[in-house]
């Protein structure tokens, strides 16, 4: 029997999300969800997606072994369980890969060591990842275990996009550069463009917009990053529903000298009291929608500043690229927000960039262009799916081997 399945773990600080694949034909056999892993409350929630069948329970889920386990005996129940040898693979979404790891990795004790060296620049997000990759291993020794870093597609960007202006020798004793964020987003969906146009990706100049609870752009060439606005580490680049995005760096200084706050406190303001939720109270583009046409004036304000730096990185990306020939708007936001999409583009017709009212008010699942017919550069909303890219880079690697 051929193995054609691909279990994707996102293994997070105290959840883990899973999708079961079927590669030959890319299709959902199992999805679900267990949340706030080490309390009395965790919930565990489970698809079987042939029939939509759905089962949920919550109780105590002490660690992240337990939660894996929980998941396998779900899978189990639908015939679909992890000693099925019918699985090929297990693909783990890894956030920070540095510099090493630049592709999706088969993961030994070499690999487990590296992402461990890099919990510095990742402390809430590798330790996560590495528990998963463990506990998954110790229910499937024999199985492949593919590491997909977040990082991997921003690694072609050139060094002059990609460096600080900073000292070089403390820049590289420290691993301080721009490494990036939601590569396995921008990598699918700059991909989906290309094909939404008919091109081939190394054809087409994208600069995609993932625009969800956390925001990044990138500037692909190509099918090669070449810019992207997180840095060292997610808090860089565009407003946030909880990150402040870019900040002058004497904020910080300012805030200890002046304001008496720690480092951790200022950690803390910047990436979960900033954004749009430290601008009006507010992370939800839906609810900062409603408010502002009931008149709310620090609901406007967020929005305006979130609009405005958004714009700021369109533009910088036009420059970068030279020729751009998509934008593509994904994540929660970007697919489902037109008064963002609509507001982002505003006023950049000399840019050849302009939505069509009608298409950019179509709500969908699938990739659809929302500018006017023969606009010079097609605006896309292009839905993202990062278990697919995972269990497709999982999946390319383990049969090639």
């Amino acid at each position: 029997m051929t193995a054609t399945r691909v279990l994707v773990l996102n293994s997070g600080s105290s959840s883990v999300k899973y999708q079961l694949l079927d590669m030959r034909d890319s299709g959902r056999l199992a999805v679900g969800l267990v949340e706030r892993i080490g309390e009395q409350s965790s919930r565990l929630r489970h698809t079987r997606v042939a029939d939509g069948d759905t089962r949920e329970w919550t109780g105590p889920i002490a660690d992240h072994d337990a939660a894996l386990k929980a998941v396998a005996e779900e899978l189990a129940k639908d015939g679909l369980g992890l000693d099925s040898p019918e699985l090929a693979a297990i693909g783990h979404r890894v956030v920070h890969g540095g510099q090493t790891f630049t592709e999706p990795t088969v993961i030994d004790e070499a690999v487990l060591a590296e992402i461990e060296r890099l919990i510095p620049v990742a402390p809430l997000h590798n330790p996560a990842n590495l528990t998963g990759i463990r506990t998954a291993t110790a229910l499937r020794p024999d199985l492949p275990q593919v590491a997909v870093f977040d990082t991997a597609f921003h690694t072609t960007m050139p060094e002059s996009a990609a460096r600080y202006a900073i000292d070089v020798r403390t820049a590289d004793e420290h691993r301080i550069r721009r490494y990036g964020f939601h590569g396995t987003s921008h990598a699918y969906v700059s991909r989906a463009t290309a094909k939404l146009l008919g091109k081939a990706p190394e054809d087409v100049n994208v600069i995609v917009l993932h625009l969800g609870n956390g925001a990044s752009a990138s500037a692909v060439r190509g099918g090669r990053c070449v810019d992207t606005s997180m840095g060292l580490t997610p808090l860089e680049g565009l407003v946030m529903g909880t990150r402040s995005g870019d900040t002058d760096p004497a904020v910080i200084f300012h805030l200890a000298r002046v304001g008496g706050m720690s480092i951790d406190e200022i950690d803390t303001l910047l990436n979960k009291k900033s954004g749009l939720v430290g601008l009006c109270g507010d992370n939800d583009m839906r609810e900062i929608q409603r408010r502002i046409e009931a008149g709310d004036e620090a609901a406007q304000l967020a929005f305006d500043i979130y609009i405005h730096r958004l714009k700021k990185y369109i533009g910088a990306y036009y420059a970068v690229l030279g020729r751009v020939d998509a934008i593509a708007f994904t994540a929660g936001v970007g697919e489902n927000a037109s008064e963002v999409r609509r507001a982002a583009v505003a006023g950049l017709e000399g840019l050849g960039l302009a939505v069509d009212g009608e298409l950019n008010a179509v709500r969908g699942d699938w990739p659809r262009l929302i500018s006017p017919a023969g606009a010079r550069v097609a605006v896309a909303v292009v839905p993202t799916d990062e278990e697919l890219e995972i269990a497709t880079q999982a999946y390319a690697l383990v049969k090639s081997d």
